[in-house]
């Protein structure tokens, strides 16, 4: 299962001017508002959470919201991804795997779940 997006960073950067901090509230936890120090991250995350319900065949809807989603960092840095036990338990999922890149306006994300 894989799943990829592509954001706009400015697109969330004005969101979050118009919003603020409830914009992010929209797709985000607590602890992921906390990782946001710049629009790249933010674009990055909502992309990482686009493609994660991509990968699942299902988008973001009644099956898996914003908020089954968790992103985190390594401690090197490195995205994390995991989904609430009741969408891994749903789908099947073991595990599952993140990169996101951004670049010249753009924050792109690919998830890629592993089936038991």
């Amino acid at each position: 299962m894989i799943g990829i997006d592509i954001t706009s960073i400015d697109r969330i950067k004005r969101m979050y001017e118009k919003f603020g901090i409830k914009a992010y509230e929209k797709f985000l936890n607590p602890k992921e508002i906390e990782l946001i120090k710049k629009p790249e991250t933010a674009a990055g995350f909502w992309a990482a959470k686009e493609a994660a319900s991509k990968a699942l065949g299902t988008g973001i809807g009644a099956s898996c919201s914003f908020h089954d989603i968790k992103i985190s960092k390594s401690e090197l840095g490195a995205p994390l991804i995991k989904y609430r036990k009741k969408v891994r338990k749903a789908f099947g999922i073991k595990n599952s795997h993140l990169s996101i890149t951004h670049d010249s306006g753009f924050a792109i994300a690919v998830v890629v779940n592993v089936l038991k």
